[in-house]
């Protein structure tokens, strides 16, 4: 399996049990494509990859919902039907909020991304993909526990109504973007603003401080009531530093992800703009670091 090194850790994962598996009495392999300082794979990389010996599948995200930046699914999805591999497209991040393409083979989203109710996930499978469910045992091999029809439908109804409002909301929310991305590289000493500046996710924007401790910096904020996160968006329960970061090879510490709503304000976002440098701040100089 050909997966990129930015995928989510539960995709990362399933690729890895599913390579340990004798398929046809053996095991194979997760190959891992790297991506550049902006999170966004090697499209020629990701090519050859699935053109060699034995390649079942591919798997690549339509846009990183960490840092934004959305990935040459297109071209990939070229190569691996060229090569006779099908393609699965996380779309996780994107639906609801980007228009998506037809390049995709598999298709697996998250209705709580686009405003659904947990409880239901999306998987699209093309005529002629060859798909047999393997895990967890369950009479409903499909559907194992069986699926929410209140919740499948209300994730129905949340897409129409982002779909129905998206291209004033991505207009509304990439402006917003561009003015956290200005001001915190302008007004918060040692940052560093991560991901794609203009081909990315409307809604999406990470940054990274140094001499920070990401988790300290949350905790703050949250005291001034605003709601963020740090470190992967599917890993940071764990505390670990995250593996996107990680695998774009830049400031992995000290992070802080925001994930704008539809009916996000501009004053809110001056807000939190303000208070920001004075927050950094005062963590640096509680770990003792104010200065450096």
């Amino acid at each position: 399996m050909v997966a990129s090194a930015v995928e989510r850790a539960a995709i990362l994962s399933a690729a890895d049990f599913a390579v340990t598996q004798p398929w046809d009495g053996r095991t194979g392999a997760r190959v891992v494509i790297g991506t550049d300082h902006l999170g966004r794979v090697d499209a020629d990389a990701f090519a050859e990859a699935v053109r060699a010996p034995g390649v079942a599948l591919a798997a690549l995200q339509h846009a990183n919902g960490e840092v934004g930046t959305r990935q040459p699914v297109e071209a990939v999805h070229d190569a691996a039907s060229r090569a006779g591999v099908p393609l699965l497209v996380d779309v996780g991040a994107s639906a609801g909020h980007v228009e998506l393409s037809d390049a995709w083979d598999i298709l697996a989203a998250d209705p709580g991304d686009w405003g659904g109710m947990p409880g239901v996930a999306v998987l699209a499978t093309r005529a002629r993909v060859r798909r047999a469910p393997d895990w967890p045992e369950d009479p409903d091999r499909w559907s194992p526990g069986g699926v929410s029809v209140p919740a499948a439908l209300a994730a129905a109804v949340a897409l129409e109504t982002a779909r129905s409002s998206r291209a004033a909301d991505d207009a509304h929310r990439r402006a917003l973007v561009e003015r956290i991305r200005r001001r915190v590289a302008a007004e918060v000493p040692d940052v560093e603003v991560v991901g794609d500046a203009t081909d990315r996710l409307p809604h999406v924007v990470t940054f990274s401080c140094l001499y920070v401790d990401g988790e300290a910096l949350v905790t703050e904020l949250d005291r001034l009531g605003f709601a963020v996160g740090s470190g992967s968006a599917c890993t940071s329960s764990t505390l670990e530093p995250s593996h996107v970061l990680a695998a774009m090879g830049v400031l992995t510490h000290g992070n802080v992800r925001l994930c704008l709503p539809p009916e996000v304000t501009s004053d809110g976002v001056d807000r939190f703009l303000d208070v920001l440098p004075g927050t950094v701040r005062r963590v640096r100089d509680a770990l003792g670091a104010g200065g450096l």
